[in-house]
């Protein structure tokens, strides 16, 4: 939670850092209070971001006038020289404190090292508008004048027409998988709408990732005005589907103040036409928008005509959104990154290949056999994980292994709440040789928390660092419906193989058949997905009004996902 006390600390300095902006490099010098370090960090990111990304962000940031520059760029400059300090904050020793999106170092530190797959490359357009999204973060987000007087604005109830900057606060909440999710669809929509993303701190992201903008925040300051807005629900009058079927919001009605966009799965068909270009339209005039869904809603803002043209642009891949989202996004802090990289080179760095098995049970599940054989099937169909001989054969076992030639080692890494399943595989690649002579098959499970705990830090971190070590393997094979696995494949750049929900006759679970599918795309599924135009008063199967938006395999029934062109 390290990252919370130090908002705060910023929200105490900000008036002195926007006096030095106006000093002398010597006035500067004999401010009494320092200058809070997170800024040492974020000149660092700055100055790295104008050597290595293209079009330099310095041409880009105009919105605030350092005094002082030589300060601040001899800050950036002393930092890289000495190097991090156990005592930084939460990021400058991490792999992503001081690159920017997409930037060379990225790639070079992490796909070179840890991440054996690149991923795609982004379109030239995503690459531009995150730079032009980046100096609205710094020109308009916490700290700033035109923060404070959007505050103002907030704290009066008075609407704003045409406001200079726009805002929306996520709520992401459930598991860690759904709050990732929630926050890449925020974050879109942010690009797709021109407005500063702010991600409330309650549900503890704030102490797993680092902050994706340069020089800005993306942290939810403490002390926003909206009373109890962390507790709206569907019923609150403010949301805009209340508003809109009350006519708050509409023509001839001045905009409001705020709106709360609820998006979650239990959404009625009038928060959902959201998606539609008149539920855009007037939302467009609203300043301060609070979002809160538990739902990768991506595949609806697809639906809109609106946003179709600069969806095309920004993602000639349909396919690859979340992946560009994520890695852009989400990177671990210090401390789960020492998670990763810690487990990462004790057991999996010296695998030629790196397999990833998701086993998503909850706590009150009893291990189940069926699901072991489930697991074993669909690997070892695939050609995942290699068979294994009968107990006793040492003449079958020593010919497979001569037919094999060189040894190669394989790594298994499972995620799962329980231990059972990885003991089990475990146990199997010791007591039986493998069938094709590649005797050296690990199996390695980081932790085994039992149960799903709910706004607990050290399970949170220990989910991030299990998702990033899953994102890092070279073949996938992901639990139907789980966004635990969804975030793993969009950041690994995989299509993963899915296992289907086992059937379940009388209450006892049958193991499906086939075992497992590979997905059509790496892309996760929305499960809440509009299927009602409020306007045109129609019903409509969402997956058939443009061809990159198909219904998701492993929940047909109203759950939409993003495909390629070919699928």
């Amino acid at each position: 939670m390290g990252t919370v006390s130090t908002v705060r600390r910023e929200e105490r300095h900000w008036p002195e850092i926007e006096e030095a902006h106006q000093r002398s490099m010597e006035a500067v010098k004999k401010m009494e209070k320092p200058v809070d370090k997170r800024w040492s960090r974020a000149a660092s990111a700055v100055l790295v971001a104008v050597v290595m990304t293209v079009p330099p962000l310095v041409i880009l940031l105009p919105g605030r006038n350092f005094g002082a520059p030589g300060v601040w760029i001899q800050t950036a400059v002393s930092s890289l020289r000495q190097g991090p300090s156990p005592n930084d904050p939460p990021c400058t020793r991490g792999h992503r404190a001081t690159t920017t999106g997409f930037s060379a170092a990225y790639y070079s530190t992490v796909s070179t090292k840890y991440r054996r797959n690149p991923g795609r490359r982004p379109s030239a357009y995503l690459v531009s508008k995150l730079r032009r999204h980046e100096a609205l973060q710094w020109r308009c987000g916490p700290g700033t004048p035109a923060y404070r007087n959007a505050l103002e604005q907030l704290k009066s109830g008075e609407s704003v027409v045409s406001p200079e900057c726009r805002y929306i606060v996520s709520l992401p909440y459930q598991g860690l998988g759904n709050r990732i999710l929630a926050a890449a669809s925020a974050f879109l929509y942010a690009l797709l709408t021109d407005r500063v993303l702010l991600i409330d701190p309650s549900d503890g992201m704030d102490g797993l990732f680092c902050e994706p903008f340069p020089g800005a925040t993306w942290l939810l300051p403490p002390g926003f005005p909206l009373q109890g807005y962390t507790s709206f629900t569907n019923d609150t009058a403010e949301t805009y589907g209340n508003m809109l079927r009350n006519k708050v919001i509409g023509a001839g009605a001045s905009p409001p103040a705020f709106a709360y966009v609820y998006l979650h799965s239990d959404a009625s068909a009038d928060d959902k036409s959201f998606f539609w270009d008149e539920g855009q339209a007037l939302l467009r005039r609203v300043r301060w928008l609070v979002m809160r869904t538990d739902n990768y809603v991506v595949p609806g803002l697809f639906l809109a005509d609106a946003f179709r043209a600069e969806l095309d642009a920004l993602f000639p891949e349909r396919d690859a959104v979340f992946h560009h989202l994520g890695r852009y996004l989400f990177h671990p802090n210090n401390h789960v990154w020492g998670l990763v990289a810690r487990y990462h080179d004790a057991y999996l760095a010296g695998a030629a290949r790196l397999v990833g098995v998701q086993v998503r049970v909850f706590g009150a599940q009893p291990n189940s056999p069926e699901l072991l054989a489930q697991i074993t099937s669909c690997t070892q169909k695939h050609k995942l994980l290699p068979e294994v001989l009968a107990t006793g054969d040492p003449t079958a076992a020593a010919a497979a292994a001569a037919a094999s030639g060189a040894k190669s080692k394989l790594a298994v890494l499972v995620t799962s709440l329980k231990p059972w399943y990885q003991e089990k595989l475990k146990s199997m690649y010791w007591e039986h040789a493998a069938s094709n002579g590649e005797v050296v098959v690990s199996v390695h499970q980081p932790s085994h928390e039992e149960y799903q705990r709910f706004g607990v830090g050290s399970h949170d971190r220990k989910a991030w660092a299990e998702i990033y070590l899953l994102s890092l393997a070279d073949e996938l094979v992901t639990t139907s419906q789980s966004t635990f696995g969804y975030v793993a494949q969009g950041l690994a750049g995989v299509r993963p193989w899915v296992m289907y929900k086992p059937d379940n006759d009388h209450g006892t679970a049958k193991v499906p058949d086939p075992p497992c599918g590979q997905a059509a795309s790496m892309e996760p599924c929305f499960f809440a997905a509009p299927n009602y135009n409020l306007w045109k008063k129609q019903w409509l199967d969402p997956s058939t009004v443009v061809p990159h938006v198909k219904n998701c395999a492993d929940f047909p029934w109203g759950g939409l996902m993003l495909v390629g062109r070919n699928e």
